[in-house]
């Protein structure tokens, strides 16, 4: 059997690639790189020589905000900083200590120089005041009592709503508690009420709550009082009261004078009691 012819290897020669020889930069440290690790040097010996000078420690508080917030007890949560240098000094912490603080909603820490720590603080705003005994607790929309009345009152703190809480298990609430959330919604219902709401000549309305008769609102000067009662997370919600309202303006709208106490049982049932009617003042006896 006669094989396939092979064709013949071509003999002619590869031609060879040129190759371009490479430069390389010289190892050495050119003047631009030294300039560059000079001033990098600079830099550090600068950064360590302010972070060991005692003439950048803390040593000045600037506090604003305050309103319901004893300056005091903002310098104590600020006490472990004192004379720490500001440049190596951690505001994350500090800013917590403050927001720890009862009144306090939230606060921003800087460092401003010479020598000082400025603290913005955005505090609790109050919605009502709740009075226990002598005792008169700022408290906000969460029912949280954050803060005591002080006695320089702001115009925005006398301008609150009252509620004097009278039963005798409230004498155990303190700063930092919250209110059951019952009974925050009917006060701030029946707080916010004013006399014109229910067709009333007094100069003002009060709200009180006792152990007797639950949520009671009384006239100032003292005339009459409306029992509202008491109420629960689900039986007696205080989605009544706007009802009961309604049933009070009814029965106090041309009798008000006549009117002693009103207990308002539910939006539709209500009664009054009269005012009871002044004594006769006994006539002087005739000399015999």
């Amino acid at each position: 059997m006669t094989g396939r012819p092979v064709a013949p290897r071509s003999r002619t020669p590869l031609t060879g690639r040129r190759i371009r020889p490479v430069k390389r930069v010289s190892a050495g440290l050119s003047a631009a790189r030294a300039g560059a690790a000079l001033v990098m040097l600079l830099c550090a010996a600068a950064i360590y020589g302010v972070g060991a000078s005692p003439a950048f420690d803390y040593t000045r508080l600037q506090v604003d905000g305050l309103r319901f917030t004893e300056p005091a007890r903002v310098e104590t949560a600020m006490l472990g900083a004192r004379g720490a240098n500001l440049f190596r000094l951690a505001t994350g912490p500090l800013r917590a200590a403050i927001e720890e603080l009862p009144t306090v909603a939230s606060a921003r820490v800087e460092v401003r120089l010479p020598g000082t720590l400025a603290v913005t603080v955005e505090e609790r705003r109050p919605v009502l005041i709740w009075q226990v005994g002598t005792q008169r607790y700022l408290t906000d929309a969460d029912g949280l009592m954050f803060g005591l009345l002080p006695d320089d009152t702001s115009a925005e703190a006398v301008d609150l709503p009252v509620v004097d809480d009278r039963r005798i298990a409230s004498l155990g609430l303190d700063l930092g508690r919250r209110l059951d959330p019952v009974d925050l919604d009917a006060a701030t219902r029946l707080a916010s009420l004013v006399p014109a709401d229910v067709g009333s000549s007094a100069v003002s309305l009060t709200v009180a709550v006792t152990d007797e008769n639950g949520f009671v609102v009384e006239t100032r000067p003292a005339g009459w009082s409306a029992i509202f009662g008491f109420y629960t997370p689900s039986l007696r919600t205080a989605e009544l009261i706007p009802g009961q309202v309604r049933l009070l303006r009814s029965l106090l709208i041309g009798r008000e004078q006549l009117v002693g106490r009103v207990i308002l049982a539910s939006e539709t049932d209500g009664t009054y009691v009269p005012r009871a009617s002044p004594s006769a003042t006994p006539k002087p006896s005739k000399a015999p």
